[in-house]
């Protein structure tokens, strides 16, 4: 026996399918990794990868090429439907911090009616922002303690909180996607039969992008049968059902506080900001389900951790009251008179609830239902509870707390119960320039 010191080697060089099949070439060669990134360098990136690939016979060495896709342009539906993956990782251009009142809109329908409704909420949007601004302003007057840049930038955010609930789904936004490429590929091939067109095209540039930059990864063929069923699966169940009795809340915990006995312990040392281990999702899961208003479930679906089902946008549940009573007096009387008059035009759109979507603003609510295991829900809950979170987000994960708590008393957990509070740190919640030295 010899002694030897572990290597460890990083190559960040390489294109992702060059670096797929380094890795993937541990299991069938015992040559070091610098053999085979020496091999690289001698063909040339780009025909490293196609030398094996298609006799290996296994998709899993696409899975250790990573690449990013940027997409700018799109609805929020369509970033909705990207993300609509436990898998997803990514980025995308916040509603809260950004003034959309100069994003292109997506108007599938391009009628007299359809753009008059989109006018409509746009221009509720632009005109009213600096009322509401200016509101928040008296009712949160700046400190002598704050700063004035990050007051500033504070008040801009409180702002956009409110005013977001008023941007109709179809508004365009930009999100990136970083993903392995055997998973774009599983998630574009359902994705090119979604529901709405707009999506399915954007499915199918992506898949046709992917394959020009990384031929020897997609060419991946189906058969008919998972065609078929790929349709299936997109056009039944793409959105949860919102039926008009649904309660506004349920929670159920598919286990007992019995069942975590044996890790008192484990669950006793844990400090603020630990999550907790994996394997206690083994416990069983728990489902919940609310209603929320559009906008708030785009923060919440950020949650990876459990299954959050896509809510088909309507009208049903009506205006979340919560952006209704941040609004001066006579400007709620503007969204009011507006929130009604829409609702008899959005009725009145000849087209399919898919695409009604588009017209609808992200201050309607929505039948939301997760599915999560305890370390996951513990989490969202805990990090969702905090004061720099949105009201209607925090309302929630409240109402998620008592119920666990209710369920489960031998768990502690650190959640932020204060009232409501436009906290100033939400101005330094931003990516800025550092100053020079």
């Amino acid at each position: 026996m010899t002694n030897h010191s572990p290597k460890v080697h990083v190559y960040d060089e390489f294109s992702p399918e060059d670096l797929a099949m380094m890795q993937a070439l541990y299991s069938r060669s015992s040559q070091s990794v610098t053999e085979h990134a020496a091999r690289v360098r001698e063909v040339g990136s780009g025909k490293f990868m196609a030398q094996f690939y298609v006799g290996y016979g296994h998709k899993s060495i696409a899975d250790c090429g990573t690449t990013t896709l940027f997409l700018e342009g799109v609805s929020m539906l369509a970033a909705k439907a990207v993300q609509d993956s436990q898998l997803y990782s990514g980025q995308e251009t916040s509603s809260r911090y950004i003034d959309f009142s100069k994003q292109p809109i997506c108007d599938p329908l391009g009628t007299e009616e359809s753009a008059a409704i989109l006018e409509d909420w746009m221009d509720f949007y632009r005109e009213e922002m600096p009322k509401v601004k200016e509101h928040i302003r008296k009712q949160c007057p700046r400190s002598s303690e704050e700063k004035e840049g990050l007051y500033e930038r504070a008040l801009g955010a409180w702002t956009f909180d409110v005013m977001r609930a008023f941007l109709p789904a179809g508004i365009t936004t930009q999100l990136s996607w970083h993903t392995n490429l055997r998973q774009a590929w599983d998630r574009l091939s359902m994705l090119r039969y979604h529901p709405l067109p707009e999506i399915a095209d954007l499915a199918e540039t992506m898949l046709t992008t992917l394959a020009t930059r990384y031929p020897s990864s997609f060419c991946f063929t189906s058969t008919p049968e998972e065609e078929q069923y790929a349709q299936y699966v997109m056009a039944h169940h793409t959105y949860i059902a919102q039926p008009e009795d649904a309660p506004d809340f349920s929670f159920d915990v598919r286990f007992q506080d019995a069942d975590l006995a044996p890790y008192q312990e484990l669950l006793s040392v844990r400090q603020r900001k630990s999550g907790l281990p994996a394997f206690l999702s083994e416990l069983g899961s728990v489902q919940c389900s609310y209603k929320i208003d559009f906008g708030s479930f785009r923060d919440i679906q950020r949650h990876r951790s459990g299954i959050c089902r896509m809510p088909l946008l309507t009208t049903t549940y009506g205006f979340a009251s919560w952006y209704l009573d941040q609004l001066p007096t006579d400007v709620r009387a503007r969204a009011e008179a507006l929130i009604e008059k829409q609702n008899r035009a959005l009725s009145a759109l000849k087209t399919t609830p898919e695409i009604r979507q588009y017209y609808t603003a992200m201050g309607y609510k929505v039948l939301v239902r997760g599915t999560y295991g305890l370390p996951g829900l513990v989490y969202m809950i805990e990090l969702r509870s905090g004061r720099t979170v949105h009201p209607t987000v925090r309302a929630v994960m409240h109402q998620m707390y008592a119920s666990l708590h209710k369920e489960l008393p031998s768990l502690s957990m650190f959640v932020d119960l204060s009232a409501d509070d436009r906290d100033v740190r939400r101005g330094g919640q931003d990516i800025q320039k550092k100053e020079s030295a």
